[in-house]
């Protein structure tokens, strides 16, 4: 500890200790004032001869001209008396009790006052010590509220390299010349080149724009200096622009150095874009940034590094080359990304023998470095409960359900009657996934409750999908409505219930999705209807702007209740069709509430038994449904196709 840390400290102790004496001094007084105290009346001295001479006084007490006693009633009274010297003769007469005591020496004018002054200038000195502890760079110190709160990194403390980072390869290339350069600049100036002095990296949250910034600096062995672009915003106006020009200026005292910037789009919004002329202080602190960034004099050796997943709302006169030269773009992995990154994840962690990094990666399509970190860690935390040794591929199932659809509720119990609605949805949702034209292979169907959903059929992409076709669009739309083709198709449409509400939901946004921004209704074309969705004070403009008319918005409903229809009658022809699976499916759902892909596909056919000799032990209609299934149905070869003949297939 530093002898200033210890100064404050010191500091510290002996403010509570005032703190603590004037609240004791003031509970005293508080005390002594309510204290139960004799009512002693003022009297006047004439009075009080006319009870003398009525000998109602029985006693008194002389302290120079001050006179208090008792009446003959114990009242007490006080009054004040003029030189009287026959005032003794006229109490013995009386037969008063007289008591004289000397009179009190007189106050000092200099320890009245000390006595007033003294509270006052305790409190000043207290608030004063609060006021310079108030938030702040460099100690906390009120003289230092326009320090910058950057936090500087040295390279030896918590050291990253490109190493450490996986799973953005386009991303960690284009930074490696900002490497180059602050490692040999002569290479780059000798032929005129200039590095960029701002590189903004752009994505959604958990990409690793952070950790990318880190490697940068680690790689380069250079001083890394943090902040987050709120840092710079108070209450007061100016501290902002204070914080930035210290923040460079620390910088350019390390140069070559780097500055990262999380969240810059907190302090450079676009100006002028929010009610009443935006934020003055933000604007300020923006003004600053820029003028630090590409004004009259250069920073050189010093690179602002910053990132944000809303480039939209930053101001034009950030992004123009000079200051935010390039942009990098750092998306959700692809399949081989996210197997590198589990790879980087997993370093720490024993696994046994069974864990497939290349199946969990098509497993995860959709999910960022920071949702593979959370798997991995859920399935550490899931085999340390178990009391594993290591971590099978088991937990990392169970982990990566956890993830995306919660924890499983084993206190809700459903009734008979609502688990059999529930094996028969996510039966007829696996069902229709066989069966239609193009669609993803069935990893998982299961009734058991995780969050807010009572069951769940999960499909294994096999490749990472940037577009799709409209037959993989209408396939979609009829695994989506499945589950209520089912529900109606078994027991009838007075049963139907509210499960499939979230299907109906997704299944209206992708089919307005399809009219709207894909040009696939051939009423309207190939034209985009989508309505602006910027947010007032985070887009371009405070005013929504809509750019359908209501005949438009009319057909735009029609066309998309025609896309719901439609899917919702090809699940039904399908269902229909194989209603014998149905059967089977729903009934291995209730007795086993979890069947994968291979054993829905064994179960179908019939060509091998799911777990315990499934094939005999399902109860009842069941065992003759797979008979039936074998006999009488169609065979499920063609509509379910060979394992690896296309995207349907199952796996």
């Amino acid at each position: 500890m530093s002898s200033g840390d210890k100064g404050d400290k010191r500091f510290g102790i002996f403010a509570a200790c005032v703190i603590g004496g004037l609240l004791i001094i003031a509970l005293i007084n508080l005390y002594q004032a309510r204290k139960a105290a004799p009512v002693i009346e003022q009297i006047s001295y004439s009075q009080f001869l006319d009870d003398v001479a009525r000998a109602e006084v029985r006693s008194v007490t002389l302290s120079g001209h001050e006179i208090g006693g008792f009446l003959t009633d114990h009242s007490a009274f006080r009054t004040y008396a003029a030189d009287d010297p026959d005032l003794v003769r006229t109490l013995r007469a009386k037969g008063v009790m007289i008591t004289a005591v000397a009179p009190p020496p007189p106050a000092s004018s200099w320890t009245s006052t000390l006595g007033t002054v003294l509270p006052m200038i305790l409190l000043v000195i207290v608030a004063i010590y609060f006021m310079n502890r108030m938030p702040g760079a460099g100690g906390g110190r009120l003289s230092a509220l326009g320090k910058s709160r950057a936090r500087r990194l040295t390279p030896a403390s918590g050291r990253v390299t490109f190493a450490d980072v996986a799973g953005v390869d386009e991303a960690r290339d284009a930074l490696r010349e900002i490497v180059d350069f602050l490692s040999d600049p002569h290479k780059f100036e000798r032929l005129g080149g200039r590095i960029p002095r701002g590189v903004l990296l752009v994505g959604p949250p958990g990409t690793g724009k952070t950790l990318l910034a880190r490697a940068v600096a680690g790689e380069a062995n250079v001083p890394f200096f943090t902040i987050s672009g709120s840092d710079f915003v108070e209450m007061f106006v100016g501290v902002g622009a204070s914080r930035v020009r210290d923040l460079f200026d620390q910088a350019k005292k390390s140069a070559p150095c780097i500055i990262f910037m999380d969240e810059i789009d907190a302090v450079g919004r676009r100006r002028g874009a929010g009610l009443g002329g935006g934020n003055d202080e933000r604007e300020q602190t923006l003004n600053q940034l820029l003028v630090e960034m590409d004004g009259f004099q250069a920073n050189t050796g010093v690179i602002l590094i910053a990132a944000t997943n809303r480039p939209d709302v930053l101001d034009p006169a950030l992004l123009r080359p000079g200051r935010f030269d390039r942009q990098v773009v750092v998306s959700n992995p692809d399949i081989l990304g996210r197997e590198q990154i589990l790879a980087v994840h997993v370093r720490r962690v024993p696994l046994t023998a069974d864990v497939d990094l290349k199946l969990m990666a098509r497993s995860t399509p959709g999910f960022s470095g920071a949702d593979l970190m959370n798997l991995v860690n859920e399935a550490a935390l899931l085999a340390a409960r178990r009391q594993h040794s290591a971590v099978g591929m088991r937990e990392f199932d169970e982990a990566k359900d956890t993830v995306t659809m919660g924890v499983e509720r084993r206190t809700h119990v459903m009734s008979e009657e609502e688990r059999r609605l529930t094996a028969y949805r996510e039966g007829g949702r696996a069902i229709v996934a066989f069966n239609v034209p193009a669609a993803d292979p069935v990893h998982k169907a299961t009734i058991v409750t995780r969050g807010r959903a009572t069951g769940m059929v999960k499909q294994l992409p096999e490749n990472d999908q940037t577009a799709m076709t409209v037959e993989q669009m209408t396939s979609k739309l009829a695994i989506m409505m499945g589950g209520r083709a089912a529900e109606e198709l078994v027991f009838g449409r007075g049963k139907v219930t509210s499960g499939t509400a979230g299907d109906i939901d997704e299944a209206t946004k992708l089919a307005r999705t399809m009219v709207t921004r894909w040009g696939v209704s051939e009423e309207l074309g190939p034209v985009a209807y989508a309505e602006n969705q910027d947010e007032v004070f985070l887009g371009h403009s405070v005013a929504r702007q809509q750019n359908v008319s209501e005949q438009t918005a009319q057909v735009i409903a029609v066309e998309v209740r025609k896309l719901i229809d439609a899917a919702i009658a090809q699940a039904r022809r399908i269902l229909t069709t194989h209603r014998t699976e149905l059967e089977t499916l729903a009934q291995a759902l209730l007795r086993y509430e979890t069947l994968s892909g291979e054993e829905i596909r064994a179960l179908l056919t019939g060509a091998a038994p799911v777990r315990d000799a499934l094939k005999g032990s399902v109860p009842g209609a069941a065992s003759a449904s797979a008979a039936a299934a074998s006999a009488a149905a169609p065979p499920l070869g063609a509509p379910l196709r060979a394992a690896g003949a296309g995207p349907g297939s199952a796996r």
